[in-house]
């Protein structure tokens, strides 16, 4: 009885121990061929573990997704014109862009009477703002006189703009920083190096400061040099013969500088009138001795 005994508890604890290792080898160690057979190919991988930090912080803001757009820079233009007009009556002209000056709420920076021989008028720098300034030559086309010469230009500074911007904002940061740096030194010659510093420094921010006032008044008052003059080339046609007087006065004017133009031509030619009057008394001389 007590071997059979002995067996039995022996049979028992074999048992067990297999079906430990068994159990082991399964759940530690990579699955066998049978157990391989039994798995869905189909299924979804197994979520890969987070580790504990991000799994259990839940108050951790949610991170944007998108990119960032680059912001849409306003475009700075600079407009010009150049343009002459000829007109019949030279004050009435001169009356009537005044007029169109103050209607679109603009300036004269300069203003020159020219009286010259054949021609007297008006030289006249107008600065408009830019919005009006096409409406602005538009009506100076239509007017009375007769547009002889127009040119109008643009010229883009928008990158000289933002790079002056750049640098005034980096040198306002700089003149912070010195400021900063001032109040914490200790040494005459720390001071004094820093105050050169800051003073170079704010000359360069006046500097850029003043450029950018310029491009600002460029860009928001468009320039346009503007000749008017009166019309005094008389076309033999019935539209347009002129007054008997002011043909007269260019006659006898254009006489005058065709006299003096030729009395000049004459003069010009001295070194063949010496040559002539010498050529001239070799032959006489030469004529009187064949005669002897």
């Amino acid at each position: 009885m007590k071997t059979l005994h002995f067996i039995s508890n022996f049979a028992w604890a074999l048992a067990i121990l297999i079906s430990c290792k068994s159990s082991t080898h399964f759940e530690g160690g990579d699955p066998g061929i049978a157990e391989m057979k039994l798995m869905d190919v189909n299924a979804p991988p197994p979520a890969s573990p987070l580790p504990e930090t991000f799994a259990t912080d839940e108050s951790m803001p949610p991170v944007a997704v998108g990119t960032v757009e680059n912001p849409v820079v306003a475009r700075k233009i600079i407009r010009d014109g150049r343009m002459e007009i000829r007109v019949r009556e030279l004050e009435q002209g001169k009356k009537e862009i005044d007029s169109l000056v103050e209607k679109y709420k603009g300036y004269y920076a300069d203003e020159t009477f020219n009286n010259q021989d054949f021609a007297h008028g008006y030289a006249l720098k107008i600065r408009v703002p830019a919005a009006g300034f096409d409406a602005f030559i538009a009506e100076i086309e239509s007017g009375a006189g007769e547009v002889a010469f127009k040119n109008i230009s643009s010229r883009d500074v928008t990158e000289e703009y933002i790079d002056l911007e750049t640098r005034l904002k980096n040198k306002r940061n700089y003149l912070g920083r010195y400021g900063d740096l001032l109040k914490q030194a200790r040494s005459v010659k720390d001071i004094l190096e820093i105050e050169e510093k800051t003073r170079l420094i704010e000359e360069e921010i006046e500097s850029a400061e003043g450029r950018l006032k310029y491009l600002n008044n460029q860009i928001d008052f468009s320039t346009l040099d503007l000749q008017i003059s009166r019309k005094n080339d008389f076309n033999l046609n019935q539209n347009n013969k002129g007054k008997f007087i002011d043909r007269l006065k260019l006659a006898l004017v254009k006489g005058w500088f065709g006299l003096v133009s030729f009395a000049l031509f004459v003069i010009k030619l001295w070194p063949f009138w010496i040559i002539a009057g010498m050529l001239y008394y070799l032959v006489r001389r030469f004529l009187k001795k064949r005669k002897k």
